[in-house]
């Protein structure tokens, strides 16, 4: 079990991340996945965290940020692979909301057609539900499920869902070029998510980290304008996210540890983790010896340098 940042989120402020899943087993192999290829398919849920555990370390994390004088904003579930794997997941929910802070899921919704994955996904009070397409073809491409699901089986669940979510539902969108950023793709996305989820808002992201795939590449300029287009023109209330967060990684105690935790699911640009490692007065040396000894590595993608844990 991991609990790592809180790390800076565009959508949710300080994020302090739950990850909930043992490391890449999913539903999904997405193309532009920044955590790497998924290792272990899988669609059957099963019980992998100890809710009552996870929430005695999370509690313990939170009181030792406040003694440093920084903020937690939301506690997120957002593993490495799927969080709606996790049979425990809405106990996991309801003791973390003990805490006092709300919770958020963000999940992939491939299991949004399981009645139990519905209930236990409305006891958070945020949720963002993936839609990458509708079109069978491109949800092939992109997400690369599971051999089981169904897409249309998907899409019905994620709408009965969201007639019967009372929290903060939204949507998010990654784009990747010349898959799913066409028009026609584009236009039918739109249409689904304002009719069938109507969301409090509609994300519209771009890879901005290292992609699973080498050849994924974000759209051109023109094509995101295009998108941001089409979603507000449907009615949706639509935000691009294609831009870094920040280098404000919040990190209390031991930087090199806290840097490998984030690492195993948020890869971190060069930039962040040097300003760690200086706010600790911890020597660059230090990074490179732990890309030497294989327990990180360094990818370069558009122009930066980042630094993704290796998991064994």
């Amino acid at each position: 079990m991991t609990i790592f940042g809180p790390i800076p989120s565009r959508r949710l402020g300080a994020s302090l991340g739950v990850n909930n899943i043992p490391y890449k087993i999913c539903s999904y192999n997405c193309v532009y996945c920044q955590v790497g290829r998924t290792l272990h398919m899988q669609m059957k849920r099963t019980l992998y965290s100890n809710p009552s555990e996870v929430f005695e370390e999370v509690k313990i994390k939170i009181e030792r940020i406040r003694e440093t004088q920084q903020n937690v904003d939301y506690i997120s579930i957002v593993p490495d692979g799927e969080p709606t794997l996790d049979s425990s997941l809405g106990e996991l929910i309801e003791r973390l909301k003990e805490l006092g802070l709300p919770v958020a899921v963000i999940t992939n919704s491939s299991l949004t057609w399981d009645k139990s994955v519905q209930e236990d996904l409305k006891k958070a009070d945020w949720v963002s539900v993936k839609i990458d397409a509708v079109s069978p073809n491109t949800w092939k491409q992109i997400n690369r499920p599971h051999a089981s699901l169904s897409l249309d089986e998907i899409v019905q669940g994620m709408q009965e869902f969201a007639g019967s979510y009372t929290g903060t539902l939204c949507t998010e969108t990654m784009l990747v070029k010349e898959l799913n950023d066409n028009p026609e793709e584009l236009t039918a996305i739109a249409n689904f998510v304002k009719s069938r989820i109507s969301p409090y808002k509609a994300y519209i992201g771009v890879p901005t980290r290292p992609p699973a795939e080498p050849w994924v590449s974000r759209p051109e300029p023109e094509s995101i304008t295009a998108a941001y287009a089409i979603f507000t023109k449907e009615g949706l209330n639509a935000e691009t996210l294609t831009g870094y967060e920040s280098s404000g990684f919040v990190v209390t105690d031991n930087p090199v540890e806290e840097i490998l935790e984030i690492t195993a699911v948020h890869p971190m640009r060069s930039d962040a983790v040097k300003d760690v490692l200086n706010r600790f007065s911890v020597g660059e040396d230090v990074l490179q010896q732990l890309v030497k000894e294989g327990r990180i590595r360094k990818v370069h993608y558009e122009g930066w340098d980042y630094y993704i844990r290796v998991m064994r």
